[in-house]
């Protein structure tokens, strides 16, 4: 690929001359979705407002195009660069319309007119985040969604380059949320505009984004794309973790599994499991689970919730040994949970282990587990 569009080089950023992280690098190409993670009070928001001029760099530089950043006019800049910030603003007597013309001030005159393709540009811009039908309110009396819509009509107007955003997802629910990433990933890929910004949701920024910079207070611990930084272990390290679960092939987050010794067996089989291992872990009850194979996707969720797993290797016939590790669970448990399992020739032995829960009078079907539950 080409040069890099956006790059910090060595840099270093803090406060009142205190460094607080060094040697930053961050290498970016044209049109790329670059997310900063990590714990709160890390430094991402300090990195975004050094690079966005806010504070002073302690050390290094910042380049876009090929230019120190240092070297542009702040009207040069504002048009190269586009900033989305989480403080609420509070203007006095705009309307929304309002709020987004103010974003084609850098391309006006002294006066700060508008013409009429400055117009048609706050007309499309608008347009873009859906937020047409806000022109005319009060950008004081909307929701905190649609205000982070119009700021982000605002930063697109500007015509920028670049859009760096500072927990753009922050006060929103999930439907804005998931339009707000929408709307910034047709922006990278159709319009070529680099976004840069930092994300309290690592199962979003994993899904979104391009590349991943991961921030732990005085470094950088790691960067690169969302298959090389997002792992069980990495996450873990970066925030620290020592309560639950991780699983970056799903991107979800898992509390801790119920303690002690399992006192139910569940069998299921290509999700039909997940619903129960969740009721259990909710009524804190330890369960052991099986006979899984490694690439199901209950035993995904399994290795992370239960006490125990029996694993079968995948499209092999269940094993004598796995066979006895299952049966010994039928034995030590007092209920075994039938949760949907679909009998093939691969698995033809889990009938072995429903029979055995059956004379033992401790099968239960997953209906009846969901009425008690």
């Amino acid at each position: 690929m080409s040069e890099y569009y956006f790059s910090t080089q060595a840099l270093t950023v803090g406060y009142d001359g205190v460094p607080l992280i060094r040697d930053i690098q961050i290498d970016i190409h044209k049109g790329e979705i670059v997310t900063l993670i990590g714990p709160n009070g890390s430094g991402k928001s300090t990195i975004l407002k050094s690079i966005t001029r806010q504070l002073k760099t302690l050390g290094g530089a910042v380049v876009i195009g090929g230019e120190d950043l240092r070297k542009f006019s702040y009207k040069a800049l504002s048009t190269r660069l586009a900033v989305v910030l989480t403080e609420r603003m509070k203007p006095e007597l705009m309307t929304c319309r309002d709020i987004v013309a103010t974003g084609r001030y850098p391309y006006t005159g002294r006066l700060g007119l508008l013409s009429e393709e400055d117009e048609r540009q706050v007309d499309a811009a608008m347009a873009a985040v859906h937020a047409l039908d806000l022109s005319e309110r009060d950008f004081n009396a909307i929701s905190d969604g649609q205000r982070q819509r119009v700021l982000l009509a605002r930063a697109i107007c500007q015509e920028p380059e670049i859009i760096i955003l500072d927990e753009p997802t922050s006060f929103l629910d999930i439907r804005h949320k998931l339009q707000l990433l929408s709307i910034l990933r047709s922006m990278a890929k159709q319009k070529g505009i680099t976004v840069i910004m930092s994300l309290h949701e690592i199962d979003l920024a994993q899904k979104i984004s391009d590349r991943i910079v991961c921030v732990k207070g005085d470094h950088v611990l790691s960067s690169g794309t969302p298959e090389q930084v997002f792992g069980e272990d990495a996450m873990r390290e970066l925030y620290g973790i020592d309560q639950g679960y991780y699983d970056p092939m799903f991107g979800s987050i898992e509390l801790p599994r119920p303690a002690g010794a399992p006192e139910a067996l569940v069998l299921s089989a290509c999700g039909t499991g997940i619903p129960v291992y969740r009721m259990l872990q909710k009524r804190g009850i330890p369960f052991a689970a099986g006979i899984l194979y490694t690439n199901d996707v209950d035993y995904r969720l399994a290795r992370l919730l239960a006490a125990e797993v029996v694993a079968e290797r995948p499209f092999m016939p269940i094993s004598d040994e796995a066979l006895r590790k299952a049966l010994a669970w039928v034995e030590a448990c007092g209920q075994v949970i039938d949760a949907g399992v679909a009998l093939g020739d691969s698995n033809r032995r889990m009938a072995e282990v429903i029979d055995a829960a059956k004379r033992a009078g401790k099968y239960i079907s997953v209906e009846d587990f969901s009425k008690r539950a």
